[in-house]
Formats: structure tokens, sequence, C-alpha cells
């Protein structure tokens, strides 16, 4: 049994915040009362039971990532499903959809079955895709009913668009059949000479000419057509370009089946931050200008871009120092999210808390329909929900200098951010817990 005492239940679904105690036992909340009221008589209290006084601090959903790279099987000297979701626990989250570009690919059922089977021993939910094509070429597409069957939540071949018109027609379709979500990196390579820095001034200092953002716009306008022609569910990942936020919007008018995600990264840096921390803020797509991070607030504020992803991209400290054009793209980002989100949408006005905690949980889950998302009539808290669950201190600083990822590929490492996740709770089991938080720890 654990008591959570005194803290802020953020509802992101009533979009209210009110100082509650729960009680949680058998992996659900048994009881939330006003604080100071729980009924603990004729409960059976054993020896390893906690009680946490919160003062003050704040309860929220499990986290949810639907765009996670765990790199197992195949590149686990960068990271694997256990550190991977340890670094989930330690930034909040419950729940992470792992990406395919992984070796074996998961283009076949056996290897959804075995990537799942070991997200099983892990402390959280881990969920997989399924690749649109076999080994991600392309070309020739997979069985999605027999990939659903295994397993697999949702479709992507991320990390490279599906070129041929086609193929992405037929793709839409057979995944409508199936009832799958496709998610849908869009850059056309056609336009790319240099991947991971914006075609513009700072790729130009570099002698490099960029990735413009008509790769981008490109395949977005011509996806969201064929999204309208078949009747395909469509997420267009890690928006970059305010045309593109633009195009989603419109399209969102006449499609509610079409969505959007936006990672921290995006909505935080733009391309000068190469100037200062080099590959490390090296991404596909790549941080582009400050008219674009403004329309991806923009779109984060009119519900436009309905989630938050962190496309947590872990590389190893010897590919990052290579020269920029052989580096690889990415950077890690879940143990840095919540605190992104807290910096650069809430404390600038953009996004409320519970709106902010609405887009990192309660909206994923939903659209990828990964589960966790129940409500009760306006409300995400009831007596008898699944005990998923983030707390965290939105006002506390620290210093972003310690990862429980295997990676450390981060421009925001060593940077001072707001928001320190205290606490997460999966299928009531603590499964992450901060060493500040100990002090505060007693038997019931």
């Amino acid at each position: 049994m654990l008591v959570l005492k005194g803290g802020i239940l953020v509802d992101p679904v009533a979009k209210t915040e009110e100082k509650k105690d729960l009680l949680i036992g058998d992996g659900r909340i048994i009881q939330m009362a006003e604080a100071g009221r729980l009924r603990m008589d004729g409960l059976s209290v054993g020896k390893e039971d906690l009680l946490i006084e919160l003062n003050g601090k704040y309860i929220a959903p499990g986290l949810v990532d639907c765009h996670v790279h765990f790199r197992d099987p195949g590149f686990t000297e960068k990271e694997d499903v256990f550190t991977g979701a340890g670094a989930a626990a330690a930034g909040g989250y419950t729940r992470v959809v792992m990406m395919g570009n992984t070796n074996p690919h998961p283009d076949q059922p056996e290897t959804i079955r075995e990537m799942l089977e070991k997200g099983k021993r892990t402390g959280i939910h881990v969920y997989t895709c399924g690749n649109v094509t076999k080994g991600m070429r392309g070309e020739e597409l997979c069985d999605f009913r027999a990939l659903k069957e295994a397993g697999a939540v949702l479709l992507s071949d991320d990390g490279k668009p599906i070129l041929q018109k086609e193929i992405m027609k037929r793709a839409c379709e057979e995944a409508r059949k199936a009832d799958l979500m496709i998610s849908l990196h869009e850059e056309d390579p056609a336009y790319i000479t240099d991947n991971g820095i914006n075609g513009g001034e700072v790729a130009g200092k570099r002698g490099l000419v960029g990735s413009p953002r008509e790769a981008e716009i490109s395949m977005v306008e011509r996806d969201l057509a064929i999204a309208e022609e078949t009747g395909a569910e469509l997420t267009i990942q890690h928006i970059s370009a305010a045309e593109s936020v633009e195009l989603v919007r419109r399209a969102r008018k006449t499609n509610p089946r079409v969505h959007a995600e936006a990672t921290p990264h995006h909505f935080s840096l733009t391309e000068e931050a190469i100037e200062e921390y080099g590959t490390l803020a090296k991404v596909n797509p790549p941080l582009r200008l400050e008219r674009d991070r403004l329309a991806i607030l923009e779109g984060l504020r009119d519900g436009t871009i309905e989630m938050i992803a962190t496309d947590h991209a872990p590389h190893t400290v010897a590919e990052k120092e290579k020269p920029f054009r052989e580096a690889p793209s990415g950077m890690i980002g879940l143990e840095t999210a919540l605190s992104l989100g807290i910096k650069y949408l809430v404390q600038t006005g953009v996004l409320t808390l519970p709106e902010l905690i609405y887009k990192m949980s309660v909206a994923p889950a939903k659209i990828t329909r990964i589960g966790g998302t129940e409500e009760a009539g306006e409300k995400f808290f009831y007596e008898g929900r699944t005990a998923d669950l983030c707390v965290f201190d939105a006002h506390a600083e620290r210093v972003a200098d310690h990862f429980v990822s295997k990676a450390c590929n981060t421009p925001f490492r060593g940077w001072t951010l707001p928001g320190e996740v205290l606490l997460t709770v999966c299928g009531g089991k603590p499964v992450y817990r901060a060493g500040s938080l100990s002090l505060e720890e007693k038997n019931i």
C-alpha cells in the first residue's frame, strides 16, 4: 500500500489542480480524499507500506511517449529496453512506444513478440510499432494484420519517409483495413544535401547546404492529401516547419484522423543551437528558425499539435564526436521533456500545467490507443483507476547532469531546468524515486 499525502492532483481532463490525498493498493487508486481526510480504519497495513508527505508537490498521470528509440535489438551499445525504460521512469513516463529502426526490424510478427516480451520485464508499459515496409526499404508492404496480432500498436518506418506515392497510398488503404495508424517521418531526401541541419545561415557558416524546409513540407502536403483520400489515420512526427504546422491545421478542420507531434527540442531550440552544441543539436528533421519554433508553440496552444513526443534517440559519445557530416542525428529526451515543457510552455503562458500534462499523457495514449486513458465523466482521476502516476515538483530547479539512459547526447546537459520528477508509479508500484524524496518517506 502507498499513501501520497498532501499532493496537488493535476487532472488533465477536468483541467483542475486540487490538493488531495491518495491511497494506492492492488495496483489501483483505492481512495481519493481532500487533504487530511483519508479513511485508514479497517485497512491491513504491512511493514513495506509507505506514506509519502508531498507537501504541495504535483501528482499527474504517468506520462506517455509515442516515439522513442531504445535501440533494442541490434544497437544496444547505445541503449536497451531496460535502460530505456529506466530513463522513461526517471522522466515520469509509464508508457512508451518504441520505433522500428532496429536490427532486426519489427517487420515480422516474431520480432515484435520478442520485443514485447522483453518490455514486459521492465517496470513500465513498453509497446512497439510495426514497420510499414519490409526492412524499411519503402518497396514492399508488411502484413499489417499479422503485425497487429503480434502486438504492434501502430505502423512506422520512422527515420525514413515512404517515398513512392503509390506505396504510401496502398499502405494507407491497408492500414485502415487493419485499423492501425501510420506514424510518418516526413523528409524527402531529394531535397537534402546534409541532414541534421537546417538549410540556412548556420549551415552556410559550416560549409554545408543542409536540409531545407521543403523536404518536410512536400511530404506533409502529399501525405495529408492521401489521408483525406483513403480515410487512413496518420501522425506527422516531430513537426519542424511553420508551413507544415499550417498544413496540419487546415487538414484537421475536415479530417480529425490526422495528428501531429512536437518534440521538446523543436519547441525549445533553433538552428543557432548548433553553433554552441555542434552535433549534440544535430537532429532529423533539423532545428529551424525562430519563426518555426513560434509556429510550433502556436500549434501546441491552439490544438493543431496534439501530442508532445521526445523522439528519444541515444547515441554513443564516440559517434557524436565525429565530424558533423558523419555524426548520427538525434538526442535523448525522456529525462528532460517535462522540465522543458514547464520552462517553454507553462512558464511562458503557452499552455497551463493541466494542458501540458494532457499533451504528454492522455492525448498520445488516446491517439495510439494503448490504454490508460479511461475517463470518468469529465475527470481523469477516479477511485479504481490503475495507479500510473508521475509525482513532480514543478517549482524546483535542478541541473540536468545525470541520466539513467546509457547515453548523454543532449544539448540540455548541464542546463538548470525547472521541474524535478520525484516519484513514478506504474501499476501501483514505485518504479523511480528521486533521492531527494527519501527524506519525506515513512512507514504507514
